[in-house]
């Protein structure tokens, strides 16, 4: 595998890893059986993606990129499809976690 293809499938793994957190809420605690089947199946991609990411790219990045996306992701579908709150100091926090991953990227 490619690097670049590596980072590719990273940022894969950080969307699908964003989009089974969205089904693990729609889930009910896991009652709803399609939103945790999804979340299963979602989730297990995006474990195997990060599994194969991390033969190319250290863990020591691979892992809180992958993370930093889900955090980001996570606090961003809990503000459009869930109606959470978003002010000025959480936004100034995304964009510090946003940052952080820019610099990992930079330095490796």
């Amino acid at each position: 595998m490619t690097n670049l293809l590596a980072w590719i499938f990273l940022i894969l793994a950080g969307i699908s890893e964003v989009i089974w957190i969205y089904f693990l809420k729609q889930s009910n605690g896991l009652t709803k059986i399609i939103p945790t089947i999804l979340f299963v199946v979602i989730l297990f991609l995006s474990m195997s993606l990060l599994a194969l990411v991390i033969k190319v790219i250290p863990i020591s990045l691979a892992y809180p990129v992958w993370t930093g996306i889900g955090a980001v992701g996570a606090v961003l579908v809990g503000v459009l499809f869930f109606g959470e709150a978003m002010d000025i100091y959480r936004a100034i926090f995304l964009m510090m976690i946003i940052v952080g991953i820019i610099g990992l990227k930079f330095l490796s």
